[in-house]
C-alpha cells in the first residue's frame, strides 16, 4: 500500500536526460519507486499525456512578507514551484532591535510584527505559520553591513568586519544557503571588494554559494563582473550572478562578452553560475535612478536630503547623465517613458498605479527627474517601479546557455485582497510558465528535459540540497504534473494578476497542495536547509544574541 501513487506520467526526472513514461510511488514525503510501480494507494494521480517533473527551484525571489501574509504560495505554486530561496543582499535575519524598528517603520501594504531575530527564526516562523512551499535562504551582506554599521557609507574597522564575519558564520551553521549581496543599492553598495572578500570565505567554511546582483548591469558591466569573479577566486567560493542581464541599450552588446568571461572561468575550473527572469524589463524602485551618496544614513536621511534645493539641482544633473560610478536606471531605460510606476504605500498616491513616469510628470506639469525626488518623498518609499532596459534578444540568449537558472524575483502573491493594492511586474505570476510554454514549446530555444533540470536540479546542486531537485528513489516527493502543450502565463504589464494555466497537480513533501489545478489549502512546507547546518555552530562573545 502507497500513499500516492502517480501512474503513466511521462518522467522528466531532472536529469536532462531523455523523458520516458513510468509510474512514480510515494510514502511519506519520500519517492519510494519509479518505473513499473504495483500495489495500491490511498490516492491515486493519472497523469497520462502529462509530464512530471521534480519541483521547480525559484532561485531567487521576494516572498519575505508575502509569505507572511498568505503561506499559500499561489502565484507560483500555479507554475510548479515548490521551493523560494529569498535574501537578496537584505535577508530577514540577523536583525538588532534599531533594524526591526526599520523595517516595521518601511513596511508597506503588508503589516506584520517581527518576531524573530535570526535568519533561522525567520524561516522557522513561516514554517509554523504555514506555508504551502518550502522556503530556505541566503544571508544578505546588506542587511549583516546594517547591523554593525547601520546605513553609513565607510568601511569597517578589523573588530567590526570580525563581528560582520560572525554573523555570516552563525546563518551559515543555523542553515541558510550562502551569503549575498546586492551591489546597486544602499547600503550593499557602500561595501568594497575586500568586505565582500572576508564575508565570502566566512560563508565558503560552510560549503556556502556567493550570489550576488552586480555593481553594475550597465556602464560598467564588465567591471562589475571581474570583480564578482575576483571575490569567488579570492574567497574560494562558489558563484552565482543574480538575474543574469545587459541593462541599457548601450550595453546590450556587452553580454556576448560576458557570457565568453564566464564561460572562460567555468573552463578554467571556477564554479560560476547565473540565473534569470524570463521578461525583458527589470522590477526596482526609484532608489536604482539615484546615487548611493544621497541614500547614506537610511530612508529617513535619503527623505531629508530630497527636500534641500541644493541636493535637487545636483541629483538633476548627474541622474541625467551615465556614470561609471553608481548604477542609473533612468538613464538605461531611456526616457521616463520606460519607467512604470507599479506600487505606492500613499492610499492618495495608489491612483497613480500603472502610470509611467513621464504621464505621472505630464499630470503634475512637472520634470520627470523633479517628479520621481517628489514621489519618493510623498509616498514615504522607494515606489515600486519597472524599468524597460533589456533585450528580447538577449533574453532568448540566456535561455540557451545550460549554467543559467532561473527565478521570478518577484512576490509570490494572489488576485485578491491587499495583493491588488498595488501592480507588480508580471514575472511574478508567469515567470516559469512563460520558460516553459513561449520559449520551450512555441520558440524551441531548449528542449523541455533541459528546462526542467535547469528548473530544478541545476539550481538544487548549485545550492547543495539534499534529495531535491530529482525525481529519484529516497528524494522528497517535491513532484509537478503538468501539460506541456497547454502551459501558459497570462499575467501582462497592463494587468498582471493572473495566474498562469497548465499546471494540474504540485506536491510539496508528498503532501498535494495544487489538485486538479486548484489550490488545497495544505501547508506542508518546511525550511530546507543549506550545507552549513550539520557545521558545529561557533558563538563569537561580540555577539549579542545567540540562535534558539
Amino acid at each position: 500500500m502507497h500513499d500516492i501513487l502517480i501512474r503513466n506520467g511521462t518522467i522528466y526526472d531532472g536529469s536532462g536526460g531523455p523523458s520516458y513514461v513510468a509510474d512514480i510511488a510515494i510514502g511519506g514525503d519520500t519517492i519510494t519507486g519509479i518505473g513499473r510501480v504495483d500495489g495500491r494507494a490511498r490516492q491515486t494521480i493519472d497523469a497520462g499525456g502529462l509530464a512530471v517533473a521534480p519541483g521547480f527551484i525559484n532561485m531567487m525571489c521576494w516572498a519575505n512578507a508575502s509569505l507572511i501574509h498568505d503561506g499559500r504560495s499561489q502565484s507560483d505554486i500555479r507554475q510548479g514551484v515548490t521551493l523560494e530561496i529569498l535574501g537578496e543582499g537584505w535577508s530577514m535575519g540577523p536583525l538588532n532591535d534599531e533594524l526591526k524598528a526599520y523595517m516595521k517603520e518601511r513596511q508597506g501594504d503588508i503589516r506584520y510584527d517581527i518576531e524573530w531575530t535570526t535568519l533561522r527564526q525567520y524561516l522557522e516562523y513561516l514554517v509554523r505559520r504555514g506555508v504551502s512551499c518550502n522556503v530556505a535562504s541566503f544571508v544578505g551582506a546588506g542587511g549583516v553591513r546594517a547591523n554593525v554599521l547601520g546605513f553609513a557609507d565607510r568601511r569597517p574597522n578589523g573588530e567590526e568586519l570580525a563581528r560582520m564575519e560572525a554573523l555570516v558564520r552563525q546563518a551559515m551553521a543555523e542553515g541558510a544557503v550562502g551569503l549575498s549581496a546586492a551591489l546597486i543599492y544602499a547600503p550593499d553598495s557602500y561595501a568594497d571588494t575586500a568586505e565582500l572578500i572576508a564575508l565570502a570565505r566566512a560563508a565558503a567554511e560552510y560549503d556556502g554559494l556567493f550570489a550576488a546582483h552586480l555593481r553594475s548591469e550597465g556602464e560598467t558591466f564588465l567591471e562589475a563582473l571581474d570583480e564578482f569573479l575576483t571575490i569567488v577566486r579570492q574567497a574560494g567560493i562558489r558563484g552565482e550572478i543574480y538575474h543574469l542581464k545587459a541593462s541599457g541599450r548601450g550595453n546590450w552588446p556587452k553580454l556576448a562578452t560576458v557570457i565568453e568571461r564566464v564561460e572562460a572561468a567555468r573552463a578554467a575550473g571556477l564554479p560560476v553560475t547565473a540565473d534569470m527572469y524570463t521578461y525583458h524589463a527589470s522590477s526596482t524602485g526609484l532608489d536604482a535612478m539615484m546615487p548611493g551618496w544621497v541614500q547614506e544614513g537610511g530612508h529617513r536621511a535619503w527623505v531629508e536630503r530630497l527636500r534641500d534645493p541644493a541636493v535637487r539641482e545636483r541629483l538633476r544633473r548627474e541622474i541625467a547623465l551615465p556614470s561609471a560610478d553608481w548604477e542609473n536606471s533612468y538613464h538605461e531605460a531611456g526616457d521616463a517613458g520606460k519607467v512604470l510606476c507599479v506600487s505606492f504605500k500613499n492610499d492618495a498616491l495608489k491612483p497613480l498605479t500603472g502610470k509611467s513616469l513621464a504621464e505621472i510628470a505630464a499630470l503634475r506639469g512637472a520634470d520627470p527627474i523633479d517628479t520621481a525626488m517628489d514621489l519618493v518623498i510623498e509616498d514615504d518609499s522607494r515606489v515600486g517601479c519597472v524599468y524597460f532596459t533589456m533585450s528580447e534578444e538577449n533574453v532568448r540568449r540566456q535561455i540557451g546557455l545550460p549554467w543559467v537558472s532561473f527565478c521570478s524575483d518577484s512576490a509570490s502573491l494572489a488576485p485578491e485582497g491587499v495583493f491588488l493594492r498595488s501592480n507588480p511586474h508580471p514575472r511574478a505570476y508567469g515567470s516559469f510558465a512563460r520558460l516553459l510554454g513561449q520559449y520551450v514549446r512555441d520558440d524551441g530555444i531548449i528542449p523541455l528535459e533541459e528546462a526542467v533540470r535547469r528548473l530544478a536540479a541545476l539550481p538544487a546542486d548549485n545550492l547543495r540540497l539534499d534529495r531535491r531537485g530529482r525525481l529519484l528513489p529516497g528524494h522528497y516527493a517535491d513532484v509537478v504534473v503538468f501539460a506541456p502543450a497547454t502551459i501558459q502565463d497570462h499575467a501582462t504589464f497592463d494587468r498582471p494578476h493572473q495566474y498562469a494555466t497548465g499546471v494540474r497537480d504540485v506536491l510539496v513533501n508528498g503532501v498535494a497542495v495544487l489538485r486538479d489545478g486548484e489550490h488545497t489549502g495544505a501547508t506542508p512546507g518546511r525550511v530546507v536547509d543549506g550545507p552549513g547546518i550539520n557545521h558545529r555552530l561557533q558563538i563569537s562573545p561580540i555577539e549579542e544574541w545567540s540562535a534558539d
